[in-house]
């Protein structure tokens, strides 16, 4: 069971940037698969981007690409979520998650972090 917890929400004001931390715990095989995510009430948790553990290679949802960037460090066994001109529709919470290498869905979650953009 792999273990998640993000830091590094709050309130910005639109325009700023903000970079979101998840540490990670557990056992992480190496072509297993981190990602973020967020959802606003009454909406659908919707992907940010993802990430293959050992290797680095991205994904990002085409809204998002651009200003937001994934990443992680290994030795430190943490994720990272830089996220850039910030708009009030960004704000969220924002969760990371763990998927296994030979899962099609994501099975581990963080309690979440809130990010608020001000306009």
């Amino acid at each position: 069971q792999v273990q998640l917890v993000e830091s590094g929400g709050g309130l910005v004001q639109a325009g700023h940037s903000l970079r979101l931390s998840c540490a990670v715990s557990g056992r992480v095989f190496n072509a297993d698969a981190m990602g973020w995510f967020r959802q606003t009430p009454g909406k659908e948790r919707e992907f940010v981007a993802s990430i293959v553990w050992r290797v680095g290679t991205t994904r990002a949802a085409d809204s998002m690409k651009g200003r937001f960037t994934i990443s992680r460090d290994n030795g430190k066994n943490t994720l990272y979520l830089e996220m850039n001109n910030l708009n009030p529709e960004d704000t969220a919470v924002y969760y990371c998650a763990h998927r296994r290498w030979d899962s099609a869905s994501y099975s581990s979650w963080g309690q979440g972090t809130q990010v608020t953009v001000s306009s």
